[in-house]
């Protein structure tokens, strides 16, 4: 159900909103973190660092599906919050056609790039073949995760976060029923699992488009609201694209990053590629938080209500840095066990390896739930020049990590990749929310 964060108390809109989102992105990531599992138990630590190695493309490619799906729905936000039901119909269908055309563009461009990119970064020749089928599967349904991503996006930006979660959820449990099946059913080894992946997401897809068509009027979009002016799509592209860029922004410095992990052999591979399933889903919080900012500042700033936006980053970096907290203590004191559960208990080296990485990027949790913040309120706000400029800091944080600290000090080094990222984007962040802020009165708008 559609909600207005325009009226009602901030902290109390932020949490709502937020909690269903933390639901709903761990459901995401649990996507990969059932084929982590899976593919780890059954069919062994190479066949995990085939997967493994494969992350990097992975956050390429969809990291900016779900970043172009949720700049693009920025507009659809700004419209809601503005009252104005045409433009949220006539953002709805420019967010699908550029979603659509954008994801087909990177399929067609991707996929015979795949096996020369993992050449490129030294992926070791017995996991080669492997790692090309898995990330060749999920290239080719990009454009089926953009569709899915778009429409859930869509119906965040009416400020309902509940039904996307559960979609979500769907969508896990049709991929949970299919893995086995596709992996050991049907022998289909690694390949199976980014099948079954793609399998679910069709049928997410159907369920979705029919619960919008039958609960959601003012997403209907009408004939004439298809016949869109060149600023609508520009408008629409300028942030939604940006944003997908930002996240491809990072995923570059993730790719220079593995390339340089590769060469310490799979063991290294299995346990950063476990680690960072554990990581990701303890992050989840921060990042669902940040985005519960970029859809309320959205629809406040459609609104006109600026100091509410202010009010509602207070209280975020409160809530934020709390769970940012909880999710530190809970992977220094238990990471290990988990990564266990991935390769087993006999492959105490690959365990150790993956409690270091845990232990380094969650003593810095707090510096990226600041940085989640700041970065989608100013996206929130239709600000886009900051948030690519600290994308752009990730980037090479990681890549000076790549080239002189793992060089030097072998795994240890890739662990401190991340909290360096995150500072230096986190600097720049601060520096543009601190300027901003000063606007954020009601009688102040905000260019």
């Amino acid at each position: 159900m559609a909600k207005d964060m325009t009226e009602g108390k901030p902290w109390q809109l932020i949490l709502f909103f937020a909690l269903p989102l933390i639901a709903g992105n761990m459901m995401q990531q649990m996507y990969a973190f059932v084929d982590t599992f899976l593919v780890g138990r059954f069919l062994g630590v190479k066949a995990l660092a085939a997967v493994g190695c494969t992350g990097c493309l992975m956050f390429l490619m969809i990291g900016f599906v779900m970043g172009m799906t949720t700049g693009l729905a920025i507009k659809t936000g700004q419209a809601f919050g503005a009252k104005n039901e045409e433009g949220v119909r006539r953002s709805a269908a420019a967010c699908v056609v550029l979603s659509i055309g954008m994801a087909a563009g990177l399929t067609l461009v991707g996929l015979p790039l795949i096996r020369p990119i993992l050449a490129l970064l030294d992926t070791p020749p017995e996991i080669l073949d492997d790692a090309a089928a898995f990330i060749s599967i999920i290239c080719a349904g990009v454009p089926l995760m953009s569709l899915f991503a778009m429409q859930t996006n869509l119906i965040r930006a009416l400020g309902d976060s509940r039904i996307p979660t559960i979609m979500l959820s769907v969508g896990l449990v049709i991929n949970i029923i299919f893995e086995p099946i596709f992996i050991l059913g049907f022998g289909l080894g690694v390949p199976g699992a980014a099948l079954a992946t793609a399998a679910s997401q069709v049928l997410a897809n159907l369920i979705c488009f029919f619960y919008i068509r039958k609960k959601i009027s003012v997403l209907w979009i009408r004939r004439e609201d298809w016949r869109l002016t060149k600023a609508e799509l520009w408008e629409h592209a300028r942030i939604g694209y940006t944003m997908g860029f930002q996240s491809s922004v990072v995923a570059l410095g993730a790719i220079i990053l593995q390339g340089a992990l590769n060469g310490l052999g799979p063991q290294s591979i299995a346990a950063y590629a476990a680690a960072q399933r554990v990581d990701a889903v303890a992050v989840m919080p921060m990042i669902s938080f940040g985005m519960a900012m970029a859809t309320y500042t959205a629809q406040n700033f459609g609104a006109r209500r600026l100091s509410r936006i202010r009010e509602g980053v207070k209280s975020c970096i409160l809530m934020s840095g709390t769970f940012s907290v909880l999710a530190a203590i809970f992977n220094i004191l238990c990471g290990g066990f988990v990564i266990e559960g991935f390769v087993g208990a006999g492959e105490t080296e690959v365990i150790a390896m993956g409690r270091t990485f845990l232990t380094v990027n969650g003593l810095c949790y707090i510096v990226l739930s600041l940085l989640f913040i700041f970065r989608f309120t100013l996206q929130g706000l239709g600000q886009t020049a900051m948030p690519t400029f600290a994308g752009i800091m990730e980037l090479v944080m990681r890549a000076l990590a790549a080239v002189f600290l793992i060089d030097r000090f072998g795994y240890l080094g890739a662990c401190f990749a991340n909290p360096m990222a995150w500072v230096g984007a986190l600097i720049p962040l601060a520096i543009a929310y601190a300027m901003v802020r000063k606007t954020l009165y009601d009688d102040v708008s905000v260019n």
